[in-house]
């Protein structure tokens, strides 16, 4: 479970300019639950993403996952059990590696590495096994670059490299927004599945109101560094558009 409480950030505290963008926020996460974010630019959503990570540290406030305080942990730490994914499909992979080499670096990342990284027969084909089921012929592309691949195919390939090892949350921060509908379409399928199937914790933020509505089982409505809405499993179930829109105009 994540559980976050008051969780504060106060951008030039004591100063004119400054800037509240969490206040007091309150947020308890199931284990194996799949909450999604929405707000207007600037309501918070990001930073609460970024304090969990570690690259930025709240003004005051406490998160704990399962029984760890990580706000008191470096982010290399709490990288042993939290992935990220981010809006720009680039971010996530080495493009000057092939795919079976940047999927072997996934699968060290929370480990010691040596002076050699083994990719034996049997590594190679669980990595093509897991690609096969993406549906986009990757497996056949294992020895091609990376960086060679389109945006929806790395922003895939990413997904699947996150939840290589000992994930238990995985954030992702509007990961369809470069993409186009279809691979976008392809993206949200497969976080649902990962959630289904490997029952790791999922908080999404996206711009796209029906993504919003389309996935996860709790919509979470942040506005000026507070969270305004809740709506959970049959209620999030009977949401419409229209109820997303009076939302960000009311």
């Amino acid at each position: 479970m994540l559980k976050i409480e008051k969780l504060t950030k106060i951008y030039h505290r004591g100063e004119p300019d400054e800037v509240h963008a969490l206040s007091e926020v309150d947020l308890a996460l199931d284990a194996g639950s799949f909450s999604v974010i929405i707000g207007s630019n600037g309501s918070g959503k990001s930073t609460l993403l970024h304090t969990l990570l570690g690259t930025i540290k709240p003004t005051s406030g406490k998160i704990m996952l399962d029984e760890c305080r990580i706000d008191e942990m470096p982010a290399y730490m709490r990288s042993r059990w939290i992935s990220k994914v981010f809006q720009d499909p680039t971010r996530g992979t080495a493009p000057e590696l092939t795919v079976l080499e940047n999927f072997r670096l996934a699968a060290l990342r929370t480990q010691k590495k040596g002076l050699q990284i083994g990719m034996n027969r049997s590594f190679r084909e669980e990595v093509a096994e897991k690609l096969k089921g993406l549906g986009m012929k990757l497996e056949n592309k294992l020895d091609q670059p990376m960086g060679n691949l389109s945006g929806g195919q790395r922003q895939a390939l990413t997904l699947l490299m996150s939840v290589m090892d000992n994930t238990k949350l995985l954030l992702m921060d509007e990961p369809t927004a470069a993409l186009d509908p279809k691979s976008a379409h392809n993206i949200m399928e497969l976080a649902d599945q990962i959630n289904r199937e490997m029952g790791i914790t999922i908080l999404l933020i996206t711009h796209q109101m029906k993504e919003a509505i389309d996935y996860g089982n709790q919509l979470l409505f942040f506005k000026h560094g507070r969270i305004h809405e809740v709506v959970s499993g049959e209620n999030k179930k009977g949401l419409e558009l229209s109820d997303l829109h009076r939302w960000f105009t009311s």
